[in-house]
Parts: structure tokens; sequence; C-alpha cells
């Protein structure tokens, strides 16, 4: 219905989203007064879709029902599935999507509904199907056996408040719209419910009590909220067991606090409360009767005289207005001037006579000028503190209510990071994880990496490849797979396109097309801000096509990005002491570092490596450092053995490939050989 209160809120505010909530949720009450119920849900929401679309709203989210759907068979009920509703209740939230869906068509307005299934938590009443958590809390609180309509195998999808709203305010800055289930596509029996609370009140079995099944329950009911998990990021992050006892405790502390409240005070009757409010009315008249009283008796006094020219109505006027204001101090005045004719007619005046005295009329206006003078002055004093003290009220009401979602937020934060620290994949885990990255040698970065990867994404293909320095060619360096499927050994740029767009846009790349040749999820890492090298990942399960998991992979490539930029930072620090002068052969010992590496990567992840030994012990190195190094890639090395021969490590290299390596160098007169042994 319309309201024009709703529209002043339009006005006055600058509204981005509209979160349409408000309804009749009742079913026994849609069938017993269906016109009500149209009222509210349809004319409702077709005055707040009118208001959204005069004042340019963005979004408009709606609160639909899974009782749209009516009686199903095939479960879960998922969005695609035809609506037949059994209740005017579940009509009128059909028709609220029909007019939603056409208010976008005509209008262009965002909207999006949830189908919600049984919601429950705390703060709910008695009402909808989800009621029956807060009456089965209520009556446990009160001792009160449990009715069970049936043999309690009925199952209801419920899901917890604070699920449904963290799902709504992600809706509210995501771009989606339509309708989607929101559930937690768990179904739950009635008796799952009862055994949840066993768990946080000790329940006696005869507390429970079946009762004849109701005519028209429905059996089973479970949402399928696939699309919603897809789409907006979410899944639920409560347990039904987690859910009923946060409700519980909810209620306890409410039952806790109307319990103290009661005990201290004591409810008036309407007898009293009248009496209380009448004597509070009457008491300003009856101080100033009696004052007027006293200041008549110090007027009329024979001993008055002896004060001389006081006038002692004038202290009576400003005192009356001074306690009470306006009103007592203008009936001061009346009485004052009544007092003082009464003077002038003892003093043997008649009172046709006071009507031509300037005397007179001069005294009257003396009374009258105090009287509203003080009255008003207090008035308008005592205006402005009850202005005052309404504003503090209202303060310490925004206080209580900023405080209470303060301590409400500091909960849900609690509770997070609690959750954060304990699931498998959390951020908090991540840096337990990548301890192992700590190395100061960028071979066990990279092979850590491996490890580092698979572990938090949970995926068996892990492959990271070293980008040269033309940027034209990507070069695996460390690589695992669980079925042995070996990776590209390199990978030309420009005949890949998302190594393209890796390197263009230096993001995570998703493969959600499923492209051919391309892996599920890239990631850049960097060093210097430059892109030093990507990890790809395959095997990733679908449900894992989320922005999470590709923020959680964009952390870890951050975190590895870090590792390496420390372990190349001492490499530079201590180049003099890794190297032969004047060359880039390494020194036996860091060559050595490097081999340990390969070893270890070849013993988890089977990346094969192979030594090539120099067969002349007095080849002279320095003269052929730079050929060597113009016949070999970048992921490969060179250095001394323990004898200062020359020694290569070809780098992801088969017999095959170290045949081709061989011919290259005995062409340019370097005679080496592959070397079984350990050097």
């Amino acid at each position: 219905m319309e309201d024009a209160k709703c529209e002043e809120v339009f006005r006055a505010n600058k509204i981005d989203v509209v979160i349409h909530m408000a309804a009749q949720v009742s079913v026994i009450t849609s069938i017993a007064n269906p016109m009500q119920d149209s009222e509210s849900n349809v004319l409702g929401l077709v005055h707040m879709l009118s208001l959204s679309k005069k004042y340019n709203i963005a979004k408009f989210i709606y609160a639909s029902s899974a009782a749209v759907y009516g009686v199903k068979t095939e479960l879960p009920i998922a969005e695609n599935a035809s609506c037949s509703p059994i209740s005017p209740y579940g009509i009128s939230k059909w028709v609220g999507e029909s007019y939603c869906s056409k208010w976008k068509e005509l209008y262009g307005l965002q909207t999006q509904g949830f189908r919600f299934s049984n919601v429950y938590g705390p703060r709910q009443d008695a009402l909808g199907e989800g009621g029956v958590v807060s009456i089965f809390m209520n009556r446990v609180l009160t001792g009160q056996p449990l009715h069970i309509h049936g043999d309690g195998s009925q199952t209801r999808d419920f899901i917890y408040v604070e699920d449904v709203a963290d799902a709504i305010y992600r809706s509210s800055y995501a771009q989606l719209t339509g309708v989607y289930n929101l559930s937690t596509g768990i179904e739950t029996s009635v008796n799952t419910l009862v055994e949840s609370m066993y768990h946080v009140r000790d329940l006696k079995q005869e507390q429970v009590v079946y009762v004849d099944k109701r005519p028209g329950d429905i059996e089973r009911s479970v949402l399928d909220n696939t699309k919603i998990k897809r789409d907006l990021d979410w899944t639920p992050m409560y347990t039904v067991e987690e859910g009923i006892q946060r409700t519980y405790t909810y209620f306890e502390q409410e039952m806790t606090k109307k319990e103290a409240a009661a005990s201290i005070a004591v409810e008036p009757s309407a007898f009293t409360t009248t009496s209380l409010h009448l004597f509070k009315r009457l008491m300003p008249y009856a101080e100033n009767l009696l004052a007027f009283a006293l200041t008549a008796w110090l007027t009329l006094s024979q001993q008055y005289g002896a004060y001389g020219a006081i006038d002692v109505k004038l202290f009576y006027i400003t005192i009356m207005g001074n306690l009470y204001g306006n009103r007592q101090s203008v009936l001061a005045v009346v009485l004052s001037i009544g007092l003082y004719i009464y003077q002038k007619i003892l003093d043997g005046r008649e009172l046709i006579s006071l009507l031509y005295d300037t005397d007179f009329f001069f005294q009257i206006a003396i009374y009258l000028f105090i009287g509203l003078v003080v009255g008003y002055s207090i008035d308008r004093k005592n205006a402005q503190i009850q202005n005052q003290e309404q504003k503090i009220q209202e303060l310490e009401g925004r206080y209580e209510f900023l405080n209470g979602v303060y301590n409400e937020v500091r909960e849900v934060k609690d509770e997070l990071q609690l959750r954060i620290l304990k699931s498998g994949d959390s951020y908090g885990k991540i840096y337990s994880i990548t301890k192992e990255l700590e190395s100061l040698e960028p071979e066990h970065v990279f092979n850590a990496t491996v490890n580092v990867v698979r572990s938090i994404m949970s995926v068996p293909n892990v492959s990271i490849y070293t980008v040269n320095r033309s940027r034209t060619f990507l070069r695996l360096v460390a690589h695992s797979s669980k079925n042995d499927t070996q990776a590209p050994k390199s990978l030309k740029v420009e005949q890949h396109e998302f190594i393209t767009t890796v390197l263009r846009d230096g993001k995570v790349f998703i493969n959600k097309d499923l492209s051919d040749g391309a892996p599920l999820m890239c990631a850049p890492i960097y060093y210097h801000d430059q892109i030093a090298a990507v990890v790809a990942i395959d095997g990733l399960s679908f449900e894992k096509f989320s922005l999470y998991h590709q923020n959680l992979l964009k952390i870890t490539t951050d975190l590895v990005s870090s590792a390496l930029s420390k372990a190349f930072a001492y490499i530079e620090a201590t180049e003099n002491q890794r190297y032969v002068a004047g060359t880039s052969l390494l020194r036996y010992e860091a060559f050595q570092n490097i081999l340990k590496t390969k070893r270890l990567a070849k013993e988890q992840h089977q990346t094969p490596y192979l030594l090539l030994r120099a067969s002349k012990k007095d080849m002279i190195l320095a003269e052929h450092a730079d050929l060597i190094d113009g016949m070999l890639r970048e992921t490969d090395y060179t250095g001394l053995d323990a004898e200062n021969r020359l020694v290569i490590l070809l780098s992801n290299t088969s017999m095959e490939d170290a045949n081709h390596v061989l011919q290259r160098f005995a062409e340019k007169g370097i005679s080496l050989r592959v070397v079984e042994e350990e050097l």
C-alpha cells in the first residue's frame, strides 16, 4: 500500500540499493485473509518498486519464498522448476517475482529475488515454517514439551539468518539479477532438529511428544543452491548444530533479561497509573493556591504594615512563574489582581471608581508584565531543556544501537576469524604452509612453490615457468602431476593466448571457457615489478572456479613473489662468492646447493635433469664461458665440480634432448659426457 512516510525516506536520503524484506509471512493468515496478504505482499511491493523507479535506485533486492514451488517430488528443487504454489502466500510471492521481472524489462531497474528456504535464528517469532525453531526454543526454555506432528521424519532446508544476511549483503554490490534459491541445500528432519537441541540443553525423552500429522504437510523439502554459490561466490557458513547453538544462546539471554526486569519492576495497576497522572497535573495548582493563601494572609495581615510598601504579590507571581512557567504565572496574576481589588474595596473604594484610576491599571499592568515575562522565559528555558534532553535521548538511543551493531559485528568477526583459522584452505593456514618458501636459493623457492600451491589450492597438477629476458618464451622449472602427465618444457608466448593475457594484464587468468591447451588457472610471479615466472594449475574442481579461489591463488603467488625477491636479492649480494670471477660459472658450493634442489624435485615430483661434465681437466674455462652461455637455456646452470672441471646441469631434460646438446658442444670443440654418478 502507498505510504507517504516511505516516500519521505526516499526523498530525504541518497539510496543506492533497496532491500525489500517487509511482508506478510503467515500461510495461515494468507488463507484466512487473502486480501490482507495481497495488499502487503503485492501492493506493498509494487509501491516500493514505483518509488525505486522514481528515485533512480540502482538495485532492488526482494524476498520471495520456496512456497512458490508448491509440492515437488524431484529434489533438490532448482530455480528452473515449475511454480505451482498451494497457498495465497505462495501466490503473492510468485506474483511479486513477476512484477520485479517486469520492472526490469520496462524501466531497467536491476532486480534480484531470493527464494528463501526455512530461515531461523535470533529475534525470530513463531510465524512461518521456519518458526518451528523459535517455537521449540520457547518451549525448551519454559519447560514445556515439544510437539512434533507426525513421526518427525519430515525434512526442511533450514538456513541460519546470518548466512542469509551475508548473501543479501554480497548481492547488494554484485551485478546479479533474476531469482535465486537461498538455502543450505541440505535436508534436515525435525527429529535431527530436536537432536541438535539435546546438545545445547539437557532434554528428557518425555519432553518430546509426537502428535497427529497435520493434513497437507509437505514430507520433504530442500532447495538447490548451486546457482547462488556459483554466481555470488557464496556458501553457507553455519551448520544446523551451530545455528541452533547460537539461536538458543540468544533466546536464553533474552529470557534472562525479561525475568530480571520482571523481578525488579512491579507493573502498576491502571487505577494507580491514572491517579498518579492526575496527581501530577493537579499538584502545581494546589501549590499555587497554597502560595496564594500565604500571600493573601501576608497582604491582609495587620502586621504587614510594618514592612512598608513591599508588594508580596509580585514575589508570589515571580515564584510561581519560575517554578511552573507561564500557565501558573498567569493564574498567579489573576489571583493577585483579585486580591488587589479586594484590598481596594476594604480600603473603602467603590468598584466602579477603580475603572477610572490610572494607578490601579498601572499596578495591574505590572502584575501582567512580571507574570508574562517570567512565565514566558521559564517556558522557553524549559522547552530548550526538554529539547536538549530529547536530543540526548536520541543520541543515547543511537549510541545503544551503534554499540549493539558494533558488538554484533565484533562477534561475527571473531566467529569468522575462528572459522578461517579452522578451515582447511584458509588464509590463516597459508602462512604456516608457505614457511616452506623460506629459502635463499631461487631453485628451491620454485620447487617449494609447487608443494605450496598444491596444498593450498588442492590441485594435482602445478607447473612453474620462468619468463625469458625477451619475454618470448616460458621455460618449465618445476612441475608436479598426479597422473605423471608431463607439462610442456617450453611455451612460445605468441602461440598461447593465456600467456599473452597474463603477461599483459599481470592478473590471475581463469580458463572459464575451458579452452584446450590452456591451464584452468594461471597467475604471475613478480620480481622487481616485472613478471619473472608464471604458475599454472590444472585439475581444479568445478566449484572452485570462484572469486574466492582466484584470490587464494593471488595471495599465494604474492607470497611466492616475496620469497623469490629475497632469494634473488641474496644472489645479487653474494655474486662474488657465488660465481667464478669474470664468468657465469658457479663455484662448487653454489652448484652443489642447486643440485640438491634438483634432486629433491626429482624425488618429489619426478622432475628430470641431467649432468654433463667436460672431458678435459685443463680446459680454459674463462675463454669458453660466454660461448657456453649462448648455447644453453636460461633455466640451465654451469659450474665446477670438486676437481674444477666444467659441469652443466640441464633442467627438465631427457637423454634424447641431452644428445642434441652434446652434439652442439662437440661442434664447438667442447667434449662433454653424461655424468651418472654423484659429483
